[in-house]
């Protein structure tokens, strides 16, 4: 056969006997197996396996007839997602490897973003709990549900830093602080892969969204970032690096742009940093429609935009079908390479037989592992447990919690009897028939219950705001009667338990807002309760910092519970009554008011900073930098959370007072339990650079430890603060730990008082 003829027979399917579907052979090695693979591969074949389409337009049985299962049988789809059940997944997969001309096996991905069928907290929530444990089981469980209902890939986690509660998806993530989301993203990868990712109970994860996409314009969702490249490796890009240190198999690209161009055609952003700075080798999808939205930010048609995102590096076109219909026509004009097409699909094939996929295409396929683990019991209690530890008690006046096992309790609120709010966003597995609201978490105590106001007054707003079928009850009735009635409800009560807030869908994506305020229909409510005289608890569900100082005040104690995941109302009742002493503590800064955003603890300093370090940052000064008509602090600090118990930390200690360069340093402090209570404590460290060749935070987290003390226990606490724990990106873009002086910091939030101080030489 000339050569020119093979060439031909390569270029039209091995029209000549070549064409044969791959079978997998353990005794080569994968290199080599996806070389064979590739080598047999058509232009169309290859393209296909760069292709991410959403199901949804057909049922178990009807694949073969739907335009995606068409698709599959040509060869044309490398993966899909949104499409959920054992049935339904064999059936596509079958069509993908005995319809196929080479019958590789498709990738099968969801959102699971913080459970699968059985809901946890919102990412927001499980940072709350200052666990790294935490961090890995709910992935843990997620994946063995997932994996055990045929979904073998997750677009989990998000670690995008934000410190703009205004940007509605800061829900989806870890809060402001650079260390402990970097935390999130280590143990969240982990415990979604495993040790061996292709055990039939791990999956794939995938960190997103890259980069810089929680510090958009005015907390705009999909909005324009700007940002220097020192804030980006230093404070926003970490967390997206511990995913890749801690070996993630995919990267999913954000919407917005980084330094004028769109994330998804950066090729400094992918090529440059991504993979040959942190050398990230798993492939790069696009996040939905992220190549065809290039289109609306001005970098040209359809086939322009998809080669820029080819040259660039992304490798997996999630929707928007611009690889599919335009890659061929660029690489006949040159605008792409065949080398950089074959390099996408050697990436997303080496995912595959990373997930044991060649080997076992139905590996991930089982329904009698569906049915015994996807909801189980053990799962749902972890549930119970880790809601608990991700509440937050931001006030208790006199002790009024925990409630006595006999109180009679009014139970009022918009969000008291919102079952399918309680998963949150982004559940889009979840149980929600199987979701306990707090109004049943209560059901056995002595409750009189009455919804007291709707979510908002806007009828159009709560449309908005209420979207994928989970609405909050909408009363017909005013707002004066609805409140005449919860009135009434408290007229022989010991208590009053207020649950307002936001519903599940108020944050999220494409959740943007300016007011930060509990809802004014809500605001009428609580008022009417404090006017009773009685206590009021708030239980606060929200995915996001709310402004509370109206809360702050009046109310006798507010317990934030975020959105606790399918068991929130037992939860809830679990920590209101005492069974569990509440341990949580904030991951980003609440403001006093909407004015002060972005406002975080990690700051830099003015020139002209308030010049009492004692000042509460409330007093004005003339030519400082301040407000005429608010405090410079926030209402509650980064780190802050109450218990119901007290903790006395003392006595820091380093076992040095100089630190060498790649030395380190014992950080040890003593805690004790001086409460009533049995209780967790949040110990946390933190240090500041004195001086430095650029500015430097005033305090940056560096070290946490969550730590179980029974009521007059007393542990010594202990840290080792390395010189890598030092390191920063200086002004010429070297990361390196500075000679001087350095202050450490240990308390129990970012205000923490107790210090010593350090030279590194």
């Amino acid at each position: 056969m000339t050569q020119k003829l093979i060439v031909l027979c390569t270029l039209f399917g091995f029209a000549f006997g070549f064409g044969q579907k791959v079978k997998f052979d353990k005794n080569k090695p994968k290199d080599q197996f996806i070389n064979e693979i590739i080598s047999k591969m058509t232009l169309e074949e290859k393209i296909g396996q760069l292709n991410l389409p959403s199901s949804g337009d057909f049922t178990t049985g009807q694949t073969k007839s739907s335009n995606i299962g068409k698709n599959i049988e040509a060869g044309k789809v490398g993966g899909l997602f949104n499409i959920k059940g054992v049935e339904r997944i064999r059936d596509v997969q079958k069509v993908a490897v005995e319809n196929s001309r080479l019958g590789i096996p498709l990738i099968f991905g969801m959102d699971i973003i913080h459970g699968y069928e059985t809901a946890f907290p919102i990412p927001l929530g499980l940072a709350a709990s200052w666990d790294v444990s935490v961090y890995e089981k709910m992935a843990r469980i997620s994946a063995q549900e997932g994996t055990a209902d045929g979904i073998n890939w997750t677009f989990s986690p998000m670690v995008d830093i934000s410190r703009d509660p205004r940007w509605g998806r800061i829900s989806e993530g870890g809060g402001e602080d650079t260390f402990l989301v970097s935390q999130m993203s280590k143990y969240m990868v982990k415990g979604y892969q495993g040790d061996d990712l292709a055990a039939k109970n791990t999956m794939m994860a995938c960190v997103k969204h890259f980069a810089l996409y929680g510090a958009p314009t005015a907390g705009r969702d999909y909005n324009h970032v700007d940002m220097s490249r020192w804030t980006m490796f230093n404070t926003y890009f970490p967390p997206y690096k511990a995913g890749v240190d801690a070996g993630v198999g995919s990267v999913m690209m954000s919407f917005n742009d980084v330094d004028g161009v769109p994330a998804t055609g950066n090729k400094w952003l992918i090529d440059d940093v991504l993979r040959k700075q942190w050398g990230f080798d798993g492939f790069v999808v696009t996040d939905y429609t992220g190549i065809n939205e290039m289109i609306a930010h001005g970098m040209g048609d359809l086939q322009q935009v998809s080669a820029m995102a080819m040259n660039a590096g992304v490798d997996m076109d999630m929707v928007g079908e611009g690889f599919l219909t335009t890659l061929e026509k660029s690489l006949n004009e040159g605008k792409v390479n065949i080398a950089q097409i074959d390099a996408a699909v050697r990436r997303i094939l080496e995912a595959k037989y990373d997930l044991g996929l060649f080997e076992d295409p139905y590996r991930y396929i089982d329904s009698k592992r569906a049915k015994k683990e996807v909801f189980a019991k053990e799962h749902v209690a972890e549930a119970r447990r880790i809601a608990t530890e991700s509440f937050v008690l931001l006030k208790n006046e006199n002790q009024v919690l925990p409630l006595k096992p006999d109180a009679k309790i009014a139970l009022v609120g918009p969000m008291a009897d919102a079952a399918d709010n309680m998963p949150g966003t982004w559940s889009v597995a979840a149980r929600f028939e199987a979701s306990v609201s707090l109004k049943m978490g209560l059901k056995d105590k002595n409750v009189v219950y009455a919804h007291g106001a709707n979510l908002v007054d806007d009828k159009v707003l709560f449309d908005n705001a209420t979207i994928f079928g989970k609405k909050p009850k909408w009363d017909e009735r005013s707002a004066d009667e609805l409140i005449k009635e919860a009135i009434e409800a408290t007229k022989n009560v010991d208590v009053i338990i207020a649950a307002v807030g936001e519903s599940s869908e108020m944050s999220g994506e494409s959740s943007s807002m300016v007011n930060l305020d509990i809802p004014v229909a809500q605001k009428r409510l609580l008022q009417a309760m404090y006017d009773t005289g009685k206590p009021v608890v708030v239980v606060l569900f929200t995915g996001r910092a709310k402004t509370l100082m109206e809360e702050n005040e009046k109310a006798d104690a507010i317990l934030n519970t975020w959105f606790g995941g399918t068991e929130s109302g037992n939860a809830i009742a679990d920590v209101l009554f005492g069974k569990v002493n509440p341990s949580g503590k904030l991951p980003l800064t609440f403001p006093r008011s909407v004015g002060q955003v972005p406002i975080y603890y990690a700051h830099f300093s003015t020139g002209r900073p308030l010049s009492d370090e004692k000042s509460d940052g409330c007093t004005f000064e003339k030519f400082r930098s301040n407000y005429l008509d608010e405090c410079n602090t926030p209402l509650y600090e980064f780190g802050y959370g109450l218990s119901y118990t007290t903790f006395d930390i003392s006595n820091l200690k380093l076992d040095k007072t100089t630190l060498n360069q790649g030395g380190s340093l014992k950080v040890t402090v003593q805690v004790k339990n001086t409460g009533n209570y049995d209780g967790a404590e949040v110990v946390q460290l933190y240090t500041r650079d004195m001086v430095g060749s650029i500015s430097r935070p005033v305090k940056e987290l560096k070290g946490f430890q969550k730590v179980f003390l029974k009521k007059g226990e007393s542990k010594t606490v202990e840290f080792n603060l390395t010189t890598e724990d030092l390191k920063f990106y200086n002004a010429e873009m070297k990361f390196v730990a500075e000679p001087g002086e350095f202050e450490v910091f240990v308390g129990n939030s970012s205000n923490a008082k107790l210090k010593s101080k350090f030279e590194l030489k």
